[in-house]
């Protein structure tokens, strides 16, 4: 089997080829365009037996991977983080795109990676959280402004809420400074109305992802812990449950396998620090929500304590077997849909 690396960037592409032992064989560089990627598929025509393993740099590698799935190409993402190790343990310094693409070809020889697919609603919810969580993290950047503005205008004015969002408190403010001169107060008052427009526009996303990701993962939106745009980050970020072919491949995609670091008689795992984040962030919130709400969750953990776990360790081990809910759930959810498209095609 060959592999052919891939590194993406805004105007090139560099592929190179390795053999199962990661020998070099061939490399390639093209233009990032549609003639490039045709270009690509033309050049490693000699190796019949071949995959494609390209840099996971989302925007950059978008386009390519879903030209060379569409041409009936497998394909699998490489996280950059994964590159680390093959770059370290290769005899040849430096940094350049052929050796980056070799890094690449060679971590994906060394992982076991999900195979990509094309670009289905799972993409348009990725962006439509991605652009929420941009919106938020601007309107909290403004917040903050406006507070020291709160505060040079006149020192412990500023309201002792957390969050600046509420209507409620966007009206206080706007009488507060309502008729003060200087500049101050009028950037303040600037910086009130642009929280109000980003607030209307982040609250306009929530109900549309809502409404998405309720159509999409009905059984994700059942488990205790699991809210909208909880199951939507599942949702854009998974990209596709039928990709992994079992629980424990999720399990290591998202971070939440057990690293065993033990030797001897002493034992024991430890958190795994790989994997995609945005996953694991959200399968923490589910568990962090579960303990809180739900008893079956409050009991686990008490059980993995009295096993001898720690805190943490329990908690990670509860993480651990949401996972395998959430693929499950989500496994239900993509055979639902299958199954009412191909009925939907019956009936046309």
């Amino acid at each position: 089997m060959i592999v052919i690396g891939i590194d993406s960037h805004k105007r090139t592409h560099t592929a190179v080829a390795v053999d199962e032992t990661g020998r070099r064989l061939a490399e390639r560089t093209v233009a990032a365009t549609n003639a490039g990627h045709l270009e690509l598929v033309h050049w490693a025509g000699p190796f019949v037996a071949r995959y494609w393993a390209i840099e996971d740099v989302r925007h950059l590698s978008r386009r390519l991977s879903a030209d060379l799935v569409r041409a009936g190409e497998a394909v699998v993402h490489v996280p950059p983080k994964l590159m680390a190790g093959a770059r370290r343990s290769s005899r040849q310094p430096g940094k350049s795109d052929p050796i980056d693409a070799l890094a690449v070809a060679r971590a994906a020889l060394r992982e076991d990676l999900p195979a990509a697919r094309l670009d289905g609603p799972e993409r348009d919810i990725r962006l439509l959280v991605d652009h929420r969580d941009d919106l938020v993290a601007e309107r909290t950047r403004i917040e903050n402004r406006l507070r020291w503005h709160l505060h040079d205008l006149e020192p412990g004015s500023e309201p002792a809420a957390r969050s600046l969002d509420r209507a409620r408190i966007l009206g206080a403010l706007e009488r507060q400074l309502s008729g003060v001169d200087g500049t101050v107060a009028r950037i303040a008052r600037e910086l009130v109305t642009r929280i109000r427009e980003l607030t209307t526009a982040i609250d306009q996303l929530e109900r549309e992802i809502a409404r998405l990701v309720s159509a999409l993962a009905p059984a994700l939106l059942d488990l205790v812990g699991c809210g909208p745009l909880t199951a939507a980050k599942l949702v854009g970020e998974v990209a596709g449950v039928g990709r992994f072919r079992s629980a424990a491949a999720f399990a290591r995609h998202n971070g939440t396998a057990p690293v065993p670091v033990w030797s001897g008689n002493n034992e024991r795992h430890r958190l795994s620090r790989t994997g995609n984040r945005q996953l694991n962030l959200a399968l923490h919130r589910i568990t962090i929500t579960q303990m809180r709400i739900d008893p079956r969750a409050r009991t686990y953990i008490e059980r993995r304590r009295a096993l001898g776990n720690t805190k943490a360790e329990a908690i990670r081990a509860l993480r651990r077997h949401l996972s395998d809910e959430v693929f499950g759930r989500m496994q239900h959810d993509e055979a639902a849909r299958a199954t009412s498209s191909t009925a939907l095609a019956a009936v046309a």
